[in-house]
């Protein structure tokens, strides 16, 4: 089912990301994690729909995105950083596969992140504390990562943010491939969640299962 929603403010995050808020249509219920088809609601755009995750909580009378631009890209992010309050566009009913399935280690590369924001600030609010909960989280340079301060005072959360493109970074400034996981993962903790480039998300589900984690304990979705 399609849904009209209504830009109610725009601000950015980061260099080329942005927190947009939307009015919420009545009876719309989603789950932390999960994502929807959205597309914006003007001519030559509405069948130009792109998966985005829902970052506010599910008890909230708005939803909310954290959305990055690539501008290079000439489309739908690159319109959607160019958005006014009063614009619409149109979301489908929620869908997705992350969810908070108990504690473990969050891994994300860039915009991946989005599906975490939303289960590790519920977890937060339901049990006061984030133990036993690990952050890793990659990005191009430092600039790029989105809500590390948010991130980092989150009570109990530990954050192990790395660059990929920057010598001169005050984090780590390494892949996340099978020596890095091995030196910041326990495999025998938790559930593991990934979200990021297809290439990475494949690559580090296998590198998990090479320390003997099962399926199980891997939570994936695919984002570019």
């Amino acid at each position: 089912m399609t849904h009209q929603i209504t830009l109610k403010s725009i601000e950015p995050v980061t260099h080329d990301t942005h927190h947009l808020v939307f009015t919420r249509p009545e009876n719309f219920d989603f789950e932390p994690g999960q994502a929807t088809d959205f597309a914006l609601d003007k001519d030559g755009w509405r069948d130009e729909q792109r998966p985005f995750t829902f970052t506010s909580l599910p008890e909230t009378d708005t939803l909310e995105f954290v959305i990055k631009s690539y501008p290079d890209h000439n489309g739908v992010t690159e319109q959607i950083a160019k958005m006014e309050p009063g614009d619409k566009a149109l979301i489908e009913d929620p869908w997705g596969a992350i969810e908070d399935e108990g504690p473990g280690t969050f891994i994300a590369g860039g915009a991946g992140i989005t599906p975490f924001i939303a289960i590790l600030r519920e977890r937060l609010e339901k049990k006061g504390t984030l133990a036993g909960c690990t952050l890793i989280f990659s990005n191009s340079t430092e600039k790029d990562i989105i809500l590390r301060k948010e991130f980092e005072g989150m009570q109990g959360l530990k954050t192990i943010f790395t660059v990929t493109d920057q010598d001169d970074a005050s984090v780590h400034t390494e892949f996340v491939d099978k020596d890095f996981l091995k030196d910041h993962i326990d495999p025998t903790l938790g559930k593991f969640y990934i979200c990021g480039p297809d290439k990475m998300v494949d690559e580090v589900s296998e590198t998990l299962k090479s320390f003997g984690i099962q399926d199980e304990r891997i939570i994936h979705e695919d984002f570019e």
